[in-house]
Order: structure tokens, then sequence, then C-alpha cells
């Protein structure tokens, strides 16, 4: 059960909303009818908060709203768990929107912590769930964000790496570019960095380097490089400051893409113990990465009564816009969790290669549509599949061994 049904279903007396921060939050707790209980400032610590909810306790059956369930929010929810206190997460699209509904347009702790609060009481539908066994899911969370940092550290890297390489010897950053990320050849970068002391290596001198991680460009690569190399006989001015660069920022991507490769193989142990893992990896396009995006921000889907809600939230389905007569027509959401759009925009695009996402991608652009637009119409359509999917907890069928559905799992 979501937090959004527990909501509806629990007549809490209490409704207390908490705006997070690093050394401070603000608390503000309102009863069923809407008079403040509680509505101060209190320090990110302990006993402070255990103190404020077991006060409120005293009031009834309490509910802890907090708009940041993780990192500065975890231990306002470790505290409320302890304690006994249910607790449930505003997502901060819906707290936006709703803080809209209030009247004022100042930004404060206070004014933030009564809008969750009130958000809680009267519109318990916006709620997520935070449930006590979501333990699985906070450390695929913490750990997922790490993989997201990595990615985008290894990208930055990579892309310092090639424009190094292509001030230096433009040919050999054509002939190495394509191989950047593997293990042998960042060996070779952070072993030799410039044109001179590549050649001071010879062929056996290279193979031997990169054979460790790389033993099958060991046997081709070689040969290439020293081909290339012989292309440019003009040092460039800046060459040996730029062999620096290069060994450096080499050593840096590999360690980067070795620490990945590790953490690749944890959140792959890690995703394989949540119930839903199965059922999410069984859909074409929907690798380990994608799974843990899917789950760590929408859960088991409960909090949205239809796929068209889960649609909207990530931005997915189109906004009509229609003024009279003048203004007709459809366009593309800028609003939505940007996070899971991009997650679902990516598994469209891997799905490619599955023949029913093929010909429905081919469908669109036939009508006319850009390349792009034909992967969000097919992305789309298949959070309908998704929906189904953690609904009935069921794997994804292909249309020609299912049998027939209410709701098709057609992608």
């Amino acid at each position: 059960m979501s937090s959004s049904d527990k909501s509806a279903s629990v007549a809490y007396a209490v409704y207390c909303g908490l705006d997070v921060g690093k050394g401070e939050r603000h608390a503000c707790a309102l009863d069923a009818a809407g008079t403040r209980l509680y509505d101060k400032a209190l320090p990110n610590d302990e006993v402070a908060l255990a103190d404020v909810f077991t006060r409120l306790g005293e009031h009834g059956t309490v509910l802890v709203v907090v708009d940041q369930p993780a990192s500065i929010g975890a231990l306002a929810i470790a505290v409320a768990r302890s304690l006994g206190t249910e607790v449930a997460y505003l997502p901060g699209l819906a707290m936006r929107r709703i803080a809209d509904l209030h009247p004022g347009e100042g930004k404060t702790d206070a004014r933030d912590a009564y809008v969750i609060a009130d958000a809680a009481r009267t519109m318990p539908h916006t709620l997520r769930r935070v449930g006590a066994d979501d333990e699985t899911l906070a450390g695929l969370s913490v750990l997922a964000g790490y993989d997201d940092d990595l990615a985008a550290q290894s990208t930055r890297l990579s892309n310092r790496l090639r424009d190094a390489l292509l001030h230096v010897h433009p040919a050999l950053e054509r002939l190495l570019g394509k191989h950047i990320d593997r293990g042998g050849v960042l060996d070779l970068l952070a072993a030799a960095g410039t044109p001179a002391q590549l050649r001071a290596l010879g062929a056996d001198g290279i193979a031997t380097v990169m054979r460790s991680h790389s033993p099958r460009l060991a046997k081709t690569l070689p040969a290439k490089i020293l081909t290339a190399l012989d292309t440019q006989t003009v040092v460039v001015p800046g060459t040996a400051e730029f062999g620096r660069v290069i060994t450096g920022v080499a050593a840096q991507l590999r360690e980067v893409t070795a620490e990945r490769a590790a953490l690749a193989a944890d959140l792959e142990a890690r995703l394989d113990a949540h119930p839903l893992a199965e059922v999410l990896t069984s859909m074409p396009g929907v690798g380990f990465r994608t799974a843990i995006k899917i789950l760590t921000i929408v859960g088991d889907g409960s909090a949205f009564p239809t796929a068209g809600h889960l649609a909207a939230y990530a931005g997915l389905a189109p906004v009509t816009r229609r003024s009279g007569s003048s203004i007709k027509g459809e366009t593309r959401s800028q609003r939505g969790n940007h996070a899971l759009k991009s997650a679902l925009f990516l598994s469209a695009f891997a799905s490619l290669a599955d023949p029913t996402s093929r010909a429905y991608y081919d469908r669109k652009r036939s009508q006319g549509k850009r390349h792009n637009a034909a992967l969000i119409c097919l992305a789309r359509r298949r959070v309908d599949v998704i929906f189904a999917m953690l609904r009935d907890r069921e794997p994804y069928q292909h249309p020609d061994t299912q049998s027939p559905r209410p709701e098709s799992q057609a992608a």
C-alpha cells in the first residue's frame, strides 16, 4: 500500500511537514482541522527530532512528511521510523505546484513546511510511499547516484583526453579515440603520453603495456599506432606539457572506469534482491541501470492511479494547447521528472532491436515524425506497458505469445 493509500484510509491526528536542510530544518505540524500545533525551526539532530515527534504523538497518530527522502532527509525518516511513526514524501514537482495555491510569493522554510503539512492533510493523493521495507531501494538509490557521478566524471575525462590527443596528433586521436575507454589503451596513454614516447616503446613495448587489459587489441593496434605516428613529423608546440596532461588524465580515467565496472557488479547483485527486478528487466531495452532508475524514482508504481499519471510525471504525456479558435494542438511537455524521462527515452532507443518496438517506431517515422519525436512516442507507449507490469507484478510478454488481456502489453 502506498503512503497516499494509507493517508486516505488512516485518520491521522497530526500532519507534520518538514522542510529539511543540512544544519537546520523547519517543522510545521497541523491537526486534522488545520490548526498549528508546532511551527518552529529545529536542528538536524536525533534528540531534537525525537523530542518533537514524541510530543506531537501525544495528540494522536502522527504522519511525518518530508520533501527530501534521502541525504539531508534520511535522519528525520530514520528517527520517525524508530518511534513507529508513519513517514511519507511529497515530491518536489508536486510541492512547487501546490505552493502556487497558497497566498504569497516568498519562499521561506516556514512557508514550505506549512505547505507540506497542509498538502498531507488536504491532498493525501500527492504523497509518495516511504515504507520501512525500502532498505534495498535506499541502498540502490545511493549507489545509483554514485554511478551517475562516475559516469559524468568518465565523460569529462574522456573528452579532455581526446582534446589533448587531438592537439598534439590528430591522426593518433582518430585511431585511439574509438578505443579510449579500453583498459589497454588507457594503460598505454598513462605510460606514454607523447608521440615520441610511443615511438620509443616500439610495437613490442606497446603490445606489452596493453596486453594485460586488452589482449586482443594488443595484437592489432601497435602496428596501427606506429603507422599513424609516421603520418606526422612536425612536433606541435606544447606537446611535452600536453603529454603530462594525457598521462594524468588517462590514469584518472582508468581508475574511474575500473570503479564503475566494480560498482556495476554490485548494483546488479543488489537489484536482483528486489522483487520487481525480474519484472522490469524482462522488457526489451530495460537494462539493470534503467530498472534501478525506475525503481528508485517510481517504486512499485502504486502512487500512480493510471499509466497516464505516470507518463505525465515523467514528462512524456503531450500537452494540449487550446485557446479559442486561434491556438490549437499538442506540444511536448517541458515538465516532469527529467531523470526518469531520460531513462525511459534511452530505454526506448535501446529497444529498437526488438521487432515490436521497431515496428511502432517505423510507423511514427512514416507519419512524418523526426527521430527524437518518434522515440518519445515509443517511450510514452512503453510507459503503458511498464505500468501494467508493475501493477500486475508480471514480466513482459511479447505480443505474439501473450494471451488476450484487458490492457495490452505491446510495446
